[in-house]
């Protein structure tokens, strides 16, 4: 299935003969109210912020198609490029409506917010973002300045690691392709498979590590010399809506509880029979059946629906479906299509997208079921609007991670003993791969990003002794695995990401602890939750809808105690099996 992308536009041209409009109602609205909004009342204030949002939904609408139309071709980077210059030139005509709203008396901010309804939030959050803003001419200089900065050397790495191939028995394979060698029941298959990586990787070691050097370098000339931030994670826990305080005592939680994950892969090697545990055993399946492990995609279909339809057969479900049948989902791998997999959330006034590379394992049915998550969420969020319908990252993975709750709950209620232990085991090393493995990456982006200019070497280094804290004895990192850190997109499209996949975790596995224990009204106060989008503050939603204060340093290790019980679990099926 690949998909249909005619609901934004059926070509290029109409795209960018759009996005061109948009350049030209900016100018015009600038024209109009520029240096003005202090004349307005509280009422013709939010028509303005409507006509506001309205043109960065156009710009929004173009910028999607065309990213979506690169991320399965990217030969089409020329026109990612050009479509991105023409957004800057729209924004540039914008860019004064915010600095102008942060600058205007304290008393008639207040007004306008007091009149905002569902944009009041939006309006608080710029206040909070004020101290951080330039005037409107350094603005501008700095958005010119990420196209030949930092949006470069993203679409760089992009298309560099898009036109990899990797040489595994006698044919050349993709970055996806290669990674889910990785997944394989043979071990010699898997260790095949990582010296494949590696070796197409290493040839562009000085390449990943300027460009990791100069994304690090331009994130601090913005952020910390520029805007003025305390350190290179400010910007990140800003646009997050939480406290550095929140961040580090997650952070901290985590690090104190890596036993879990070093306790599992001592299970793990001796379920498999293994001496020894190496970093290219780290995804083998537990094996304790002879059943072929490949799922098709409309299997996969049919899981995730039904799953879906047990939770919430009015949301979850029917929005899903919808999915499917108007062809939102682009499936398969192909040549010049980005890895991994995504939801874009496109516009209100269309739809989200989502892209995967399902290649028939367990784990793709869990991707399918997350990015789905994702879709349902920002399906449910249209109502909110353009400029409210995207979460903060720390509550953005929340529908995607209880999604595959959903599903875990389906496959294992079908399964004998056998196929539980594997399922659970799958289950165990995704919840170690979102929750414990984002915190490592994080531990990794801290320590970069407090570096002077790192050599391949160095970030080798850093990377295998952030790994080694998690695993301790239990798993044995090979020369092979130091380079790994190279090919993760996060790091160089969105630096300090990765923790929002942890805060995300511990928050489903606290709400999903809500739903079994039957909390009063759940399913329609997490709808309720989805729906609002980024619209309101996650501390203010989570209190409201579920009474959870997020800021107590209590919270996170709840939700640790569920992963050590989930552990528990699975020491106890597994007993009869181990040696």
């Amino acid at each position: 299935m690949n998909w249909d992308l005619s609901p934004l536009f059926s070509s290029i041209p109409e795209a960018e003969e759009f996005l061109k409009q948009a350049i030209f109602k900016a100018k015009e609205f600038e024209k109009k109210y520029k240096n003005r909004l202090y004349t307005l009342n509280p009422d013709e204030f939010i028509e303005v912020l409507k006509e506001y949002e309205e043109i960065w939904e156009n710009i929004g609408r173009a910028l999607t198609y065309i990213y979506l139309e690169f991320a399965t071709d990217s030969s089409k980077g020329n026109f990612l490029a050009k479509f991105q210059e023409l957004a800057t030139q729209a924004e540039e005509h914008l860019i004064w409506f915010e600095l102008e709203f942060i600058h205007l008396p304290l008393d008639k901010q207040q007004r306008f917010i007091d009149n905002a309804g569902v944009y009041k939030y939006y309006l608080i959050h710029l206040q909070e973002e004020a101290p951080y803003k330039l005037s409107e001419k350094e603005e501008k200089i700095l958005m010119k300045k990420d196209l030949t900065s930092s949006s470069a050397f993203v679409r760089l790495f992009d298309e560099t690691i898009s036109k990899l191939k990797f040489f595994f028995d006698g044919e050349f394979l993709s970055e996806e392709e290669i990674l889910s060698k990785l997944y394989s029941p043979n071990r010699d298959e898997r260790k095949k498979a990582q010296v494949s990586l590696t070796l197409g990787l290493k040839p562009h070691q000085d390449n990943f590590s300027f460009i990791y050097n100069q994304i690090k370098k331009d994130w601090k000339i913005d952020y910390i010399d520029i805007r003025g931030y305390d350190d290179p994670e400010s910007p990140r826990h800003l646009s997050n809506r939480v406290s550095k305080k929140s961040v580090d005592a997650l952070i901290n939680a985590v690090n104190n509880s890596t036993f879990i994950v070093a306790e599992y892969y001592k299970i793990k090697k001796n379920l498999l029979g293994y001496d020894k545990l190496y970093d290219y055993d780290r995804y083998a399946p537990v094996k304790l059946t002879n059943k072929n492990p490949e799922i098709s995609f409309e299997e996969a279909k049919e899981l995730v629906l039904n799953a879906f339809s047990k939770f919430s057969p009015t949301f979850f479900y029917e929005i899903a479906k919808k999915a499917f049948e108007e062809r939102w989902i682009d499936v398969y791998p192909k040549e010049g299509k980005r890895s991994g997999a995504f939801s874009h959330s496109a516009t209100p006034k269309v739809h989200p997208y989502v892209l995967l590379n399902y290649t028939n394992q367990r784990r793709d049915v869990f991707t399918l079921a997350h990015e789905l998550g994702h879709a349902i969420h920002q399906y449910l969020a249209k109502e909110v609007g353009y400029l409210n319908q995207d979460t903060p990252l720390t509550t953005a993975e929340t529908a995607s991670i209880f999604a595959e709750m959903l599903l875990f709950e389906e496959i294992k209620n079908s399964l004998s003993k056998e196929e539980l232990i594997e399922v659970y085991a799958a289950k165990l090393e995704d919840i170690f791969a979102t929750l414990f493995r984002q915190v490592v990456f994080t531990n990794f982006e801290r320590r970069v990003h407090n570096s002077e200019e790192l050599k391949p070497n160095e970030y080798n280094k850093i990377w295998i002794e952030e790994n080694q804290k998690m695993f301790k004895d239990s798993v044995y990192l090979t020369k092979n695995y130091e380079i790994w850190w190279s090919y993760i997109p996060h790091f160089i499209h969105s630096p300090f990401y990765c923790y929002a996949y942890s805060y995300a975790q511990l928050l489903v596995l606290s709400l999903y602890k809500l739903y079994k224990e039957g909390f009063e009204n759940f399913e329609e106060k997490y709808i309720k939750f989805l729906s609002q989008g980024g619209s309101i503050p996650p501390k203010k939603q989570f209190l409201e809808l579920f009474n959870i204060d997020i800021e107590k340093e209590d919270f996170w290790n709840k939700g640790i105690d569920v992963v050590k019980e989930m552990l528990n679990e699975f020491k106890g099926i597994t007993s009869d099996y181990r040696k």
